[in-house]
């Protein structure tokens, strides 16, 4: 990771929830910071503001496209949003495919989670405890909070971040400048707010963790942890510590304020399980030595999960090509769970990799029958259909994707479909749509004026991408603003 994103990725956390090294003083109660209600910015300034973040994210973090991974976040997410009071506000939940364990919340709900956070975890609980305090941060509007008269930080700040972030996609060094400068001038004033923020979140956090069903003590618990990792071991990279600073006695506050809790306490679920499994695979840097370990533990019975254990193995054989033992391997979880949609995914996935085309289509469309719908199963079926020259078959499957937010991945397999399909102009405005997923407005836009000049294109496409072309320049010239 570059500087400027390391950089990029502080400046941003540390408005969102107002980092700080100072934890530690004591004699500390929660003051009143303004109205929960108050912004600077308007509902379309919070929106252009958060797509902005996202697009410099995507740009320079490794945001993860996996669609399973990415639908259980999301589903995690929101099932923590719907035994919230707080429904009504935008949220996007989203992994960073990386060993290092972090969490941050951006503008307008975009909250992202640090693979390595999940896999040092032992319980769905843990997780969920993060997520819920990164939602408290968007609920009591932390960053908006920020920006008014008496906060830390000023809207000329927030300017120089913002420039900071869409300089740096072009000149790394006005970008460190501009943080630099930035970090440098307010850093003091945000000392005293950072903490009645983190304490804020940790109160409205638990709550929500609790409504949803989830184990309060699991909070304290895993900060606990995470404060002896890194007591331990002084290389693992705990973000999350730097910028939510954990203390004895806010650990101590945590756990007397979770015995006030009723709770009924439940299993994790197997969606954490089988994520948690596939991340292991997804951040391994050796797939090879994590299958020899993998068999290692298998035989010895060292697991935690005997499922998610021969998940990931599985996951390593495909990758490996050892079909063979990949089949069998998959066969012994559908023994266990025949309606679990994962493996009949990696069973596709399998034949197709190992040439067995139609044998692997054909697991896939029974997969969708079952449940038609599923954003994961039509992204990699379609995916399988386009690569097999099957664009009209791939663009039914993936136009039948309902209430999906939609990632790059889709951009990019619809726009090779239509453009197989010979829709051209089709082709054109998906891939506008993907390159301003990465904050490439220049290419977006030359796309879509090509698209315009597709033979045949109707005065009303036209007008539509005139419109299009037109919403696109007005966003990037207000958000120039910032």
């Amino acid at each position: 990771m570059t500087y400027l994103v390391k950089a990029l990725s502080i400046c941003f956390i540390y408005i969102a929830i107002g980092a700080t090294t100072l934890a530690g003083a004591n004699n500390f109660s929660i003051p009143t910071i303004g109205n929960e209600t108050s912004t600077r910015f308007s509902a379309e300034e919070e929106k252009i503001l958060g797509e902005t973040f996202m697009r410099q994210v995507r740009l320079g973090l490794p945001v993860t496209d996996d669609p399973e991974v990415s639908d259980y976040i999301q589903r995690l997410g929101f099932q923590l949003i719907a035994n919230s009071e707080f429904q009504t506000r935008h949220f996007h939940f989203f992994i960073i495919n990386e060993p290092s364990i972090n969490a941050f919340a951006g503008p307008n709900g975009y909250i992202g989670i640090n693979a390595g956070l999940i896999l040092h975890s032992d319980n769905e609980s843990e997780v969920a405890s993060v997520v819920a305090h990164e939602i408290a941060h968007v609920t009591q509007r932390h960053l908006e909070r920020s920006f008014d008269k008496g906060e830390n930080l000023t809207l000329p700040t927030a300017a120089a971040i913002i420039a900071a972030l869409v300089l740096g996609a072009r000149d790394i060094n006005i970008a460190e400048a501009a943080i630099l400068t930035t970090i440098a001038a307010n850093y003091q004033s945000q000392l005293s707010f950072s903490r009645a923020h983190e304490l804020e979140a940790d109160h409205i956090g638990m709550q929500i963790l609790t409504d949803s069903g989830f184990n309060p003590h699991n909070m304290p618990t895993f900060f606990e942890k995470l404060q002896k990792a890194h007591r331990l071991n002084e290389g693992l990279m705990l973000e999350f510590l730097s910028t939510h600073p954990v203390t004895v006695k806010r650990i101590s506050e945590s756990k007397s304020r979770a015995s006030n809790y009723k709770y009924k306490p439940k299993a994790s679920s197997q969606e954490y399980h089988l994520t948690r499994a596939k991340l292991r695979v997804n951040t391994s840097d050796d797939t090879k030595k994590l299958q020899t370990h993998l068999e290692a533990e298998l035989q010895e019975g060292n697991y935690a999960n005997k499922v998610s254990e021969l998940y990931a193995y599985a996951w390593t054989l495909f990758i490996n090509e050892e079909f063979e033992k990949a089949r069998e391997t998959v066969e012994k979880l559908i023994k266990i769970d025949r309606e679990r949609i994962q493996y009949s995914i990696l069973q596709a996935k399998i034949e197709i990799k190992a040439g067995n085309l139609d044998t692997g289509l054909k697991i896939f469309e029974e997969a969708l029958s079952i449940s038609p719908g599923n954003s994961s199963i039509a992204l990699y079926y379609a995916d399988s259909l386009v690569s097999q020259k099957k664009p009209a078959e791939a663009l039914r499957i993936i136009n039948s994707i309902k209430n999906y937010e939609k990632t790059p991945s889709y951009y990019q397999i619809k726009a090779k479909a239509e453009g197989d399909a010979g829709n051209e102009r089709e082709a054109h405005q998906m891939l506008a749509e993907y390159y301003l997923l990465y904050d490439q407005v220049g290419t977006a836009i030359n796309h879509l004026q090509q698209a315009q000049k597709i033979k045949g294109t109707s005065e009303r496409d036209k007008n539509a991408i005139r419109a299009r072309i037109e919403e696109i320049k007005a966003v990037a010239e207000l958000a120039s603003k910032f």
